[in-house]
């Protein structure tokens, strides 16, 4: 390590010992001092790694429904054009890809909460235009269905378009922007197979604009973010100025159009690099017609301090400082096992093992599973995350009040070239996880 990256680190490494929440009096105590440097140094090994360095990595810790370990670390901005580096923060906003599809699934139980929409519902009702599998054209598709990747929708023919494209031209047999339908399952009727799908909460979010009338980002300040506090979006020309200055560019060691990696060469922006341009504008967005453009499944802005104010209302059972946003038993139902591998059935693509138990709109990581979070075991829910560079876990379990956050900006090297030890999880992400487990959950000193 250079002198220049070396004391980038070190300062780095100093604001990150700032304390995300002000824990009241009760809480867990957070690491003793020689605990906490003995972690930051195990996670700047990490991020540092010849075999895989990291452009950055925020990380938070919950023991007990308290945090007891926050730390950022690397640059959010790598210098160019003659701009200097900006260094990661605990406050810094990441695109947390997959993690998104749990956040937009709680603003979603609001709006059942609220009797405006319901789980099992036909949603065709909703959207205004017939949605159905045309080789099962008798069979609805619900919302429950979505949220556990059972719907037989799949995105062979993509999941995003313009906000001046409508949905239901992409999705209904026949019309304009249809092409072959591959986005429709011949094999698998709705509820018969899981089978992840990202354009399925595109689906959801339109659902939620049509019956709310709001523009997506719109709705989820004020269903989620706005009462917890947070400051979030799922589209950047929506961030407020300054949140939009902690956002963090993401970054491989990659060509972005030939794809060629190379882990000597420059780390290459690949997506939230603001530096030379403002973010694209939504003007003409019309609520419940495509929310695609704000990506419900991809798309939030939001830091691992937002996420663990989510998890700590989780943990807490929907409650925020005193304030009920969720009824428990809306949460009981929303964290229900609602899909399990069956391999008598085969009823669904577990992608070699990483996939094997699924709530509504959550993933379930029961540790001898192939996604087993830490190598002593972690018997948690939550989601996981991967775009741009990006690798995100957002994940706790209920019974203790123990949770990780996880938000790594990108990586020098491809990491599906390296397989973990105990997990579908690539070597770094093992790593992270349970060097946060073992010292700030278990707080082992060994």
């Amino acid at each position: 390590m250079n002198q220049v990256r070396r004391s980038m680190l070190g300062m780095v490494l100093l604001g990150a010992a700032q304390p995300l929440f002000a824990a009241p009096a009760q809480a867990g105590a957070p690491l003793a001092p020689g605990a906490r440097r003995r972690l930051d140094a195990e996670l700047a090994a990490v991020l540092e790694d010849p075999a895989m360095r990291l452009a950055s990595l925020s990380v938070l810790a919950i023991r007990a429904g308290q945090p007891v370990y926050e730390a950022a670390f690397g640059r959010r901005f790598i210098g160019a054009n003659g701009l200097p580096d900006r260094p990661a923060t605990p406050d810094t906003l990441y695109r947390i890809a997959s993690v998104s599809k749990m956040m937009t699934t709680l603003g979603l139980m609001r709006l059942v909460e609220d009797g405006k929409l319901d789980l099992d519902a036909d949603v065709s009702g909703y959207l205004g235009f017939p949605l159905r599998n045309p080789h099962f054209p008798q069979q609805p598709i619900s919302l429950r269905l979505l949220l556990t990747h059972t719907s037989s929708l799949r995105d062979d023919a993509g999941y995003s378009w313009p906000n001046a494209t409508a949905l239901k031209d992409v999705l209904v047999p026949g019309a304009p922007l249809y092409g072959e339908g591959r986005m429709w399952s011949g094999k698998a009727a709705p509820g018969e197979y899981f089978s992840y799908c990202n354009l399925a909460w595109g689906v959801i979010g339109t659902v939620m604009e049509k019956v709310s009338g709001e523009r997506f980002n719109a709705l989820m300040q004020r269903l989620l973010f706005q009462p917890l506090g947070i400051e979030a979006g799922y589209h950047p020309s929506e961030l407020a100025p300054a949140a939009l200055g902690r956002l963090a560019t993401l970054y491989r060691k990659r060509t972005t159009d030939t794809e060629i990696w190379d882990a000597a060469g420059p780390w290459i922006p690949q997506v939230d690099d603001y530096s030379q341009r403002p973010p694209p504008s939504l003007a003409g967005y019309v609520p419940g017609v495509n929310a695609t453009p704000y990506s419900p499944t991809g798309g939030l802005r939001i830091s691992a301090q937002g996420l663990g104010v989510v998890m700590r209302m989780l943990i807490a059972g929907g409650v925020h400082e005193g304030k009920r946003l969720l009824r428990r038993e809306t949460l009981e139902r929303m964290f229900a096992r609602h899909w399990t591998f069956d391999p008598a059935r085969a009823n669904g693509d577990t992608l070699n093992g990483f996939y094997g138990a699924w709530g509504l709109g959550n993933q379930h990581f029961p540790p001898t599973s192939g996604t087993r979070l830490v190598e002593s075991g972690f018997d948690a829910l939550g989601h996981l995350g991967e775009a741009y560079g990006l690798r995100s876990v957002f994940a706790f379990d209920r019974a203790s009040g123990n949770g990780l956050v996880m938000l790594v900006g990108g990586s020098s090297a491809d990491p599906d070239a390296q397989r973990g030890s105990y997990s579908a999880l690539a070597p770094f992400e093992e790593r992270i996880l349970t060097a946060l487990y073992r010292r700030a959950i278990e707080a082992r000193t060994d």
